[in-house]
């Protein structure tokens, strides 16, 4: 069985490539981070957010022999501030893996307004085409409620946009769930 996190690294690989400029809007242990900066190698840039300092770190130490990584302390809210200004329309991938920081406190997790907030700055940027993967799980407190809000936020999207929603439909709890926010013109 393919896990969504796996589905989303399936996605991204076939939609980026070497030079590309791409976000971790949540960075976490970064494995999505070294993902994206192996695809898009020297040449390419890799911009991770977190707005826990134990995550940046985690993934400092994992990163420091990759130059392209550029870590930020904030929240994926925030991401437009910390581009530059020529990156309007420069992305070719955003990923965001919600929820906790595994390993770590279950109190700081992502919540629905800063995500949205995140991904409608994330679109902004993004170019044609482009692809955002949002990997989201509702098992987990607060979880739920965020899913819903994503799902909403992508249902409303115009016709620039295309969506994919993929989820496990006979699992017993609720399941991760990804969805992938492709723009096309």
């Amino acid at each position: 069985m393919m896990r969504a996190t796996d589905l989303a690294h399936l996605v991204m690989r076939q939609s980026i490539k070497a030079g590309d400029w791409v976000i971790d809007a949540t960075v976490g242990n970064g494995h999505d981070t070294l993902f994206l900066a192996e695809i898009v190698g020297p040449t390419g840039r890799v911009f991770g957010f977190d707005v826990q300092l134990e995550a940046l770190e985690r993934t400092a130490e994992r990163l420091a022999h990759l130059p392209q990584v550029t870590l930020v302390h904030d929240g994926h809210e925030n991401l437009s501030g910390h581009l530059l200004p020529d990156t309007s329309d420069q992305l070719s991938g955003v990923m965001f893996n919600l929820g906790y920081l595994p390993g770590a406190s279950r109190e700081t997790i992502t919540r629905a307004e800063s995500t949205l907030g995140g991904l409608d700055q994330a679109l902004a940027h993004l170019g044609v085409p482009g692809v955002v993967t949002v990997v989201m799980y509702p098992g987990h407190d607060g979880g739920e409620e965020e899913t819903v809000a994503v799902r909403a936020f992508a249902e409303g999207l115009g016709p620039s946009f295309t969506v994919m929603r993929h989820s496990r439909l006979n699992s017993a709890r609720p399941a991760p769930e990804l969805l992938t926010i492709h723009r096309i013109n």
